[in-house]
């Protein structure tokens, strides 16, 4: 019998590997290796100033990295999921690293997607206020993180999840949510299949990528898409996260089985 296949899961903006300690649970049973790493500067050993200047480019190459290595020492290709944020530094890096399947959780868009709604443009337009140099970090917002990210969490987990936040790097936030600022089209992630399946998934009332933003990330991709009822941003870790889980192992499962048919 075949081992199944890695799974690499990329974290978000302000957040570390901790977000997928639960999530990760149902893969791992289901006989999936599973690696959730720290991007760079997130660590808990890292200072707080060691995101500073760094760039999507940078999160994008040391996830390729992690790929071509485990994709080595296993002797085949690895899934890679990622979770907001993370899922724009998956698309990115499914790209250039050999990845047997994608998986999105209300992915940021590449650049070229503009958002779908007011709440998003907002955002960006705040940013320049917020981070007005690149190469500082910026601090979570914690209050704005309780109302939109982890607004279906009890108090105390979304408590608990508060105050594990990091602060992220002005840089990456500003290639994400205002790409149309970077001439180096940093998060360009051209239009068209990878040579890869993928499964993009958003929750139904999710107010920092809503679904009609991130049903334009599955059909630039080529992917399938699923929206997870009455579920936000927090796709990994609110209430409902068994069902996200259990999409995603469902799919691997056919994925499966028509290959082997």
């Amino acid at each position: 019998m075949s081992r199944s296949p890695s799974i690499i899961m990329v974290h978000g903006a302000f957040c570390g590997g901790w977000v997928f300690d639960a999530f990760r649970q149902p893969f791992e049973a289901a006989g999936h290796p599973v690696l959730a790493p720290d991007l760079r500067g997130h660590g808990a050993g890292d200072r707080p100033g060691e995101v500073g200047g760094l760039s999507m480019a940078d999160y994008a190459s040391d996830t390729v990295g992690l790929c071509r290595r485990v994709a080595e020492a296993e002797g085949s290709a690895p899934i890679l999921l990622g979770h907001s944020m993370g899922g724009l530094v998956a698309q990115m890096a499914a790209r250039r690293a050999p990845v047997s399947a994608l998986v999105l959780l209300a992915p940021s868009a590449p650049w070229g997607v503009f958002g779908s709604s007011l709440e998003e443009a907002v955002t960006a337009a705040a940013l320049p206020v917020v981070a007005p140099t690149p190469f500082s970090p910026v601090d979570p917002d914690l209050q704005l993180l309780k109302a939109f990210s982890l607004d279906r969490l009890a108090p105390a987990a979304r408590e608990a999840a508060a105050r594990r936040t990091r602060p992220e790097s002005a840089r990456a936030i500003l290639e994400t949510l205002t790409w149309w600022l970077d001439p180096l089209m940093t998060t360009l992630a051209p239009p068209g299949r990878l040579g890869l399946d993928s499964l993009v998934l958003s929750g139904s009332r999710d107010r920092v990528h809503p679904p009609a933003t991130v049903r334009q990330v599955a059909k630039r991709l080529g992917g399938d898409y699923r929206e997870m009822p009455g579920m936000s941003h927090w796709l990994p870790g609110e209430p409902g996260w068994e069902a996200v889980a259990g999409a995603i192992l469902d799919w691997l499962a056919a994925r499966r089985s028509q290959a082997t048919a």
